[in-house]
């Protein structure tokens, strides 16, 4: 009798059915790193932000109580469009106590939010609180 060499139809069953359940799992959690990578981009334009509006509330020489805009810190529209995020997904808000930056003590009350677009899928927004800490909830409650 011959011998015969291969996989039987059972085996490559097995073999398929194997690799769609990796799929199914792997599939998910990729999809997160992405997401995760892409939101990398909007905390960089927050930092970036944040910087900014540093020096601009030491430049005043005074209490700053108003939240600046973008084009008062010298943003362009062009400097915070990347890829994923876009100048109209950053915002600045004045924390709880009302003043932005108390000159007499140097303390800075602000946060910038940085809101989702739709390119990516979950997530956010993400605050940027002026003591360089990052939350996913919003400071200014529900």
């Amino acid at each position: 009798m011959k011998s015969r060499k291969g996989f039987t139809l059972i085996e490559l069953m097995v073999v398929i059915l194997i690799v769609a359940i990796l799929a199914a799992i792997l599939v998910p959690i990729m999809r997160g790193r992405i997401d995760a990578a892409k939101w990398s981009e909007g905390k960089s334009g927050a930092g970036t932000i944040s910087v900014a509006l540093r020096a601009y509330c030491v430049e005043q020489g005074q209490d700053v109580t108003a939240a600046p805009t973008l084009a008062d810190l010298n943003f362009q529209v062009a400097d915070l469009a990347g890829k994923y995020f876009a100048t109209g997904n950053y915002s600045i808000t004045v924390g709880g106590g009302g003043t932005l930056y108390d000159e007499s003590s140097g303390a800075f009350d602000y946060y910038i939010t940085v809101s989702r677009p739709a390119s990516i899928s979950s997530g956010g927004p993400w605050y940027l609180m002026s003591d360089g800490t990052w939350t996913d909830t919003n400071p200014a409650g529900p």
